[in-house]
């Protein structure tokens, strides 16, 4: 059994992975800690895992955390670079759902969140953990940063184009939108019920922190610097992410029969038929991404459609694909979860 430690279990991404770990085969649940909540019964706090998790809280100790194969941090940002360090000297292998390792450059890192990043050296061992394009580096990873919401649904509608060749890389559009649940679990205004039930609207327009993210692992991915404009919409949902990606055709193809051979074998991406239109409903719980394209009145405009759940494809599901791969399991292990309708 892999020895499991949680950071951070009291928010949206924690509790997810309390829900998917609890049923993980391979998998002993060994420590859950918070700090505000420590001396509390998991499932007090979440009584959904009444009868599945026996833990409580506790403070982080590095030395209790050292003794697990594997550390989840489901933490804000910054609060993982504290601890990390001192995991991977111990040999403890580290899976970040944070923004803490995932950029590639300290001084976009440092822009962005606008503060000093105090372990830049472990930026060169760490390993994106979209294992659709990172498996094999993933598998012997010590430190993997798992990929943003909005970058996964994102940089999976678009890879298929950009690694073929197929669209001007200096001209790409997203448009996405998420539900309320990416905010996190915290007492926030715009969060409200009341202030997001029947209103729809955008925000992050001057700039997003997840743009940084998905511009260089686009370029990464196509070779060549990617262009790409991001607007970020709220929408009055709990969870999923529906992301609508344009692009320009710079020669023709077939573009259904590209998609569908690009991700034949992975088992967490869905291409939908040609002229399908993907809800967010039909991926809500599930580690599944489901994608259409589209070439509306054949023109040279390609349209994606990439659905996801921002928090489980979106972090805590993909962390576990990550965990999956690293500790040679089958991948679709305590992952494999069919979707909640309606």
């Amino acid at each position: 059994m892999i020895k499991v430690g949680i950071v951070g279990g009291t928010g949206y991404t924690g509790v997810e992975l309390l829900r998917l770990l609890a049923g993980h085969p391979d998998v002993s649940l060994e420590v859950i800690t918070s700090r505000s909540e420590a001396g509390l019964a998991v499932s007090d706090l979440f009584p959904n895992l009444r009868g599945h998790v026996d833990l409580k809280f506790s403070e982080p100790d590095p030395d209790v955390l050292a003794q697990c194969d594997v550390v989840f941090f489901a933490t804000p940002h910054t609060v993982a670079m504290a601890l990390v360090p001192e995991l991977i000297k111990r040999g403890t292998r580290v899976i970040d759902l944070s923004a803490d390792f995932r950029l590639k450059d300290q001084a976009v890192w440092e822009h962005w969140y606008n503060t000093p990043h105090t372990c830049p050296e472990l930026f060169d061992i760490a390993v994106y953990g979209l294992p659709e394009i990172n498996r094999e580096a993933i598998r012997d990873a010590q430190l993997v940063a798992v990929p943003g919401c909005y970058p996964t649904a994102i940089e999976l509608g678009f890879m298929p184009l950009l690694q073929a060749g197929l669209v001007d890389s200096g001209h790409l559009i997203a448009n996405a939108t998420t539900g309320v649940s990416g905010a996190g679990r915290k007492a926030a205004i715009p969060m409200l019920l009341a202030e997001t039930s029947g209103s729809f609207k955008s925000y992050g327009v001057s700039g997003h922190r997840h743009l940084p993210e998905i511009r260089e692992k686009l370029s990464e991915y196509s070779q060549q610097k990617v262009d790409l404009t991001f607007i970020p919409h709220l929408a009055p949902m709990v969870r999923g992410i529906h992301a609508t990606l344009y692009a320009r055709l710079t020669q023709q193809a077939d573009l259904q029969a590209r998609f569908e051979a690009h991700f034949q074998d992975e088992p967490f991406v869905d291409v939908m038929p040609a002229g399908a239109m993907p809800e967010t409903r039909s991926v809500a719980g599930s580690n599944v991404c489901r994608i259409a394209v589209h070439q509306p009145q054949d023109s040279d405009t390609v349209v994606v459609l990439s659905v996801i759940d921002n928090l489980v494809k979106g972090a805590s599901g993909q962390a576990i694909h990550n965990m999956n791969l690293m500790f040679g399991l089958e991948e679709t292990s305590g992952i494999n979860v069919i979707a909640t309708m309606p």
